[in-house]
């Protein structure tokens, strides 16, 4: 038997109202798995930037050295347990800084939400997820940058704008 097909969940239809379950219940926040690969998460990845498709095993290669930085790179997914297909991500990372009597600051990156899955505020939920795991981490500040239609967005979750972020791609 075949896996449902995302019209198939009753968390991304039209049955969002009425006796519903609160999303959180049903749509918990956890750390990525060896698994997820084949839950499409580097597919939900492609939703927010280039993102070529990872053999098996340049997936586990790069889950197995992220995985062995411990709570200083944490990735976080959203599954919906219907599909059992990855529908929303994030990351933070801590860097340990010399600044400020040794401190760290986290860097929130990859936050993306199925587009089949965007206005159940699951984006919200995992980058309070990711502040809270870089202020348990103590972190004395969170950084992320984002495109200007974005904006908006990290406001409502509490970020200010501060500074202009610059970049050089090879």
């Amino acid at each position: 038997m075949s896996p449902p097909s995302r019209d198939d969940s009753p968390f991304l239809t039209g049955s969002r109202m009425g006796s519903m379950p609160l999303v959180e219940d049903n749509l918990p926040i956890r750390r990525l798995e060896i698994s997820d690969h084949k839950k499409g998460f580097v597919e939900l990845l492609s939703q927010l930037t280039v993102c070529p498709p990872l053999s098996e095993s340049e997936f586990q290669a790069r889950f197995s050295e992220i995985a062995n930085l411990g709570d200083s790179h944490c990735i976080c997914v959203v599954e919906d347990p219907t599909t059992e297909r990855i529908i929303g991500t994030g990351s933070v990372f801590i860097e340990k800084k010399f600044i400020r009597g040794g401190s760290k600051v986290g860097h929130v990156e990859d936050v993306v939400v199925a587009k089949s899955a965007r206005g159940l505020h699951l984006g919200q939920r995992i980058v309070k997820h990711l502040v809270d795991h870089a202020k348990a981490a103590g972190c004395y500040k969170v950084v992320l940058a984002c495109a200007p239609e974005l904006r908006e967005f990290y406001e409502k979750c509490g970020f200010v704008e501060k500074n202009v972020q610059m970049t050089v791609y090879f």
